[in-house]
């Protein structure tokens, strides 16, 4: 029995790693249709944590507007 050709397990091997990946990037796509991201909530811990450490970095300063910067 010949040994397999390497170029040809290189080939079927890179084929079937692009199949698997094209799979998984189809799968994550539906799961963003299915559970769409969220809009922006102002989550009352975050605030609270920002502020605390703008309290203990800067003393007596005011937090008047907090926002995520993307």
């Amino acid at each position: 029995m010949p040994a397999p050709d390497l170029v040809w397990i290189c080939v079927t091997a890179f084929a079937a790693v692009s199949v698997l990946l094209a799979a998984l990037a189809a799968i994550m796509r539906l799961i963003l249709i299915v559970f769409p991201e969220q809009e922006e909530v102002n989550d009352p811990m975050v605030i609270a944590s920002v502020a605390t450490v703008l309290q203990t970095i800067y003393p007596g300063a005011r937090i008047t507007k907090v926002e995520e910067v993307t």
